[in-house]
């Protein structure tokens, strides 16, 4: 039994062009409704936002979408939702989403998603959450990434524990495992190492 009561999830808008991404979206919906994980996501019922949706909710999971007013007329909101919050601005949606999570896991996804990620990653550095994030890694989509994560830690440019905060998995189950663990032994940041 995961210690998770919710999850936070960024994914795309769009199903990307491998099949594999939708699959492996639709594998971490299952597991999170049959593990009584409530689901929190930006509201939409496209690409694999749509699909994450779905598959708790066809599971029998409840599911937590946020949406700013403003993008119902460019994404489709999800009507069948367990929740649907209606908010101003994407600050706004961000705040919420962050705050209903025990945990966040980016998929595969464009700018928002990245955006999305790395706010989230840049809170834990300053210490406004200690949450687990974890990224979805399906078919290596994330690994430029992560070699650009080793690179700015290499040059200098983040702090002390900085690149530990992400846990990376291709599996959902695996990865859902992983998170559960950091809730024990969380990876703290250290923003001044001098003081330490």
């Amino acid at each position: 039994m995961f210690k998770f009561s919710a999850l936070t999830v960024f994914c795309g808008s769009k199903y990307g062009v491998n099949s594999i991404y939708k699959q492996a979206t639709i594998e971490l919906g299952n597991i999170l409704a049959q593990n009584d994980i409530t689901l929190v996501f930006g509201g939409s019922n496209v690409g694999l936002m749509g699909t994450v949706a779905d598959a708790v909710l066809d599971n029998g999971g409840k599911a937590i979408g946020v949406i700013p007013n403003f993008l119902t007329k460019i994404e489709v909101h999800h009507t069948g939702l367990t929740e649907n919050i209606s908010v101003e601005t994407m600050h706004e949606r961000k705040l919420i989403m962050s705050q209903k999570g025990d945990g966040f896991i980016a998929l595969p996804g464009g700018f928002g998603t990245l955006d999305e990620l790395f706010e989230i990653l840049t809170w834990a550095q300053l210490g406004l959450h200690d949450k687990p994030i974890g990224l979805l890694n399906v078919d290596g989509f994330f690994d430029p990434l992560l070699q650009m994560v080793s690179a700015t830690e290499k040059a200098g440019f983040l702090y002390q524990g900085s690149s530990e905060r992400l846990i990376v998995d291709e599996n959902p189950l695996n990865l859902l495992t992983k998170m559960d663990r950091f809730i024990d032994a969380p990876q703290r940041i250290v923003l001044n190492p001098e003081r330490v």
